[in-house]
């Protein structure tokens, strides 16, 4: 495909990720959304009609009720993937790699996201970190919002020629925040109960590289992700440098809690007040006056929006797979643009 072309996107799942990459994919010049699948038929799916965007039906018992519920059904997702070049599987984890089989039966491009496996794909995929391993694909698989997170931190750290092994904490959501109601935990912390946490495995499936080891616990809130990073360096550093190496990262703001930025509510407040869509915080925000360097070593906290990080990504991830984009600089650019990503919110 020429960059011209238009590549026609489905997306399977209108959950939390699904509706933000359709939207997403809506704002592209270079992609047409031609519809999207689901089983749900409640609330979720009314806007479908108020934005023009066509529904299709996962299974014929969804399409009953859809039908029954009112919803207006294109047909079944077979219908959508003939339409289609690529399709965005946003689907629970293991539905995904159980739909994985019916795309390649029908010879279309696909990507999964972070609750499957790297073996499903053979692929991983971070812009800024892989990119030009997944030009023209069959597949790939965007990973999860913490993974992401950390390749974007560690390979701009690598990048400046800083890096030599991180150990990091997190501090993981409950839930999502519209699940809130019917899930979740309340007055306990969770400790995962294995050192690594799978992220820091999940990371290796993006840059074998990288020298990492994750700890993670959940904790009662819905917000966002925080991260607490202890980095040794190859050589002694001071603040300075370190920032100037984040700063390499497009999708890295930093922030300062002397603006009133101490906690992840404000920063989320901050994303509707510059009108993001769903207080979307596509970047890691990480705070650059907490930042600290101890000789070799370095120490850095920042959140993540397990909500909207993977967003640009995935829609990298579709120009890769397609070849609409070879270049990875252009394509973050071109996402970046369209989606307002920045690396200072003022």
């Amino acid at each position: 495909m020429t960059q011209e072309s238009s590549v026609r996107v489905a997306v399977n799942g209108f959950g939390v990720i699904g509706k933000r990459v359709a939207d997403a994919v809506r704002l592209q010049d270079d992609m047409e959304l031609v519809g999207v699948c689901d089983v749900a038929s409640d609330w979720r799916l009314r806007s479908l009609d108020q934005k023009k965007i066509a529904l299709y039906a996962a299974t014929d018992e969804a399409h009953g009720a859809m039908t029954a519920a009112g919803l207006t059904v294109a047909g079944p997702l077979d219908a959508l993937l003939e339409q289609a070049d690529v399709i965005i599987d946003c689907t629970p984890k293991h539905i995904g790699a159980a739909n994985v089989e019916r795309y390649r039966s029908r010879r279309i491009k696909f990507i999964l996201h972070g609750g499957e496996k790297h073996a499903v794909t053979g692929h991983s995929f971070v812009a800024e970190s892989s990119f030009a391993s997944a030009i023209g694909r069959e597949s790939t698989r965007v990973v999860s919002c913490n993974t992401t997170s950390i390749v974007r931190t560690l390979s701009a750290l690598k990048r400046a020629g800083f890096l030599k092994r991180a150990r990091g904490t997190l501090l993981r959501r409950a839930t999502d925040p519209w699940e809130s109601d019917a899930g979740g935990i309340m007055n306990t912390l969770v400790p995962e109960p294995k050192i690594p946490s799978h992220q820091g495995p999940d990371v290796q499936s993006v840059d074998p590289e990288l020298d990492v080891v994750t700890m993670a616990v959940k904790v009662p809130e819905t917000l966002a992700h925080l991260h607490y990073w202890s980095v040794q360096l190859t050589r002694p550093a001071d603040k300075e440098e370190v920032l100037q190496a984040f700063r390499w990262s497009s999708r890295i703001a930093l922030i300062r809690t002397t603006d009133g930025l101490g906690a992840i509510n404000t920063v989320k407040e901050l994303m509707a007040d510059l009108d993001r869509p769903r207080d979307n915080l596509y970047e890691v925000a990480l705070w650059e006056d907490m930042l600290r360097t101890e000789g070799d070593e370095l120490f850095y906290a920042y959140m993540v929006d397990n909500q909207a990080i993977v967003i640009p990504e995935t829609i990298d991830a579709i120009r890769a797979l397609t070849g609409l984009e070879p270049d990875a600089h252009a394509s973050i650019a071109r996402t970046n643009a369209s989606l307002g990503i920045r690396q200072r919110f003022f």
